[in-house]
């Protein structure tokens, strides 16, 4: 819980310049939301988690009926909230919580999201049994996750000195092959790999999941 509670201070302290950054790879992020909305109904009820400002429940928000996005960081819900408003956007309920804690019944969403989010969890493993709990028999669990093993090596002994200063959160070093592991190890049944990335080597999985 400390964990959770530091990480949700440093996102909160960050929040209002992490809306304002573009997105890295637009045409990696711009297939992945593609990719997403064709495993996607009108009429699906949709939890994500590490949701940051928004962005992605927004631009999802038609393909749906319904979509719960929620984060560790209140001011990044903040923000989430403010650009609802902004557009207008009614079936997009955002709040605080995490997949291991959250308050809904088993067998609630018919689709879990988690983008690039996975590596920053802790407790990892416990976050992946809440995400199966809260998903319905057959539901999906569509990830993109950063693999830092599969990345320059310098990223793994930087993260260590920007954590000491207080600007990195918790960072896991994975790689596909331990992330596929764990995302089975709670239960799920991997039916889809696709790499989008549009330029340099793509270390960030797509994984769709079936319960």
């Amino acid at each position: 819980m400390l964990r959770v509670t530091n990480d949700a201070r440093f996102w909160d302290r960050i929040a209002r310049k992490y809306a304002a950054d573009p997105v890295a790879d637009t045409a990696g992020y711009e297939r992945t939301l593609e990719r997403t909305r064709q495993h996607l109904k009108g009429s699906d009820t949709v939890f994500e988690f590490g949701c940051g400002t928004g962005t992605t429940a927004l631009k999802l928000a038609g393909t749906v009926e319904r979509i719960v996005a929620t984060d560790i960081s209140g001011e990044m819900i903040a923000i989430a909230r403010e650009k609802a408003e902004a557009e207008g956007c009614s079936n997009v309920e955002f709040k605080i919580a995490t997949p291991d804690v959250a308050p809904w019944s088993d067998g609630t969403f018919d689709v879990a999201l988690g983008f690039n989010v996975l590596h920053l969890m802790a407790a990892r493993e416990a976050a992946l049994k809440g995400v199966y709990r809260l998903l319905k028999s057959g539901g999906l669990f569509i990830s993109k996750t950063p693999c830092l093993k599969e990345m320059n090596p310098f990223v793994r002994v930087a993260i260590p000195v920007m954590q000491l200063f207080g600007k990195a959160p918790y960072v896991s070093v994975l790689d596909g092959n331990e992330l596929e592991r764990e995302i089975a190890a709670a239960g799920f049944e991997i039916i889809e790999r696709e790499r989008h990335a549009t330029r340099g080597k793509d270390a960030r999985p797509f994984l769709v999941a079936r319960k």
